[in-house]
């Protein structure tokens, strides 16, 4: 069940995945190198197959995939998926960034920069 993080609805899928901390742990996991469920199960303190429903969560989301190695059925991250989350990201991130840098530069050109500014009045030197 291979599905590309693309769309809307894909991304709502991709994100509502990552939302449980058990599937993000997961991905964790297999950004590290592909496992099988037992060994995605090991740190946690849930049934093998509530890990399963998690992977189920995560394929549905075209996060991860799994194959068949003889008896072996291991799961694996799809980078190409993550790379698509990220993208979606980036635009964004990119557009505040720029954002930011104009307010810089706006209120650069407002405030001097000769140092600290004394305020006016008299100095404590002279009210002695």
């Amino acid at each position: 069940m291979e599905r590309e993080v693309r769309g809307p609805d894909a991304l709502d899928r991709a994100f509502m995945a990552l939302a449980d901390p058990v599937r993000r742990a997961i991905v964790a996991r297999l950004s590290r190198g592909d496992a099988t469920v037992n060994e995605l199960a090991e740190p946690f303190a849930i049934t093998k197959q509530a890990v399963s429903k998690h992977i189920q969560v995560l394929e549905h989301a075209g996060l991860v995939t799994r194959s068949r190695d003889a008896q072996r059925r291991p799961v694996h991250l799809d980078a190409a998926a993550l790379e698509h989350l990220t993208a979606w990201i980036d635009q964004y991130r990119l557009i505040a960034e720029s954002r930011f840098r104009r307010l810089d530069q706006l209120l650069g050109a407002d405030v001097p920069d000769e140092g600290p500014q004394e305020k006016p009045g008299k100095k404590k030197e002279e009210l002695k």
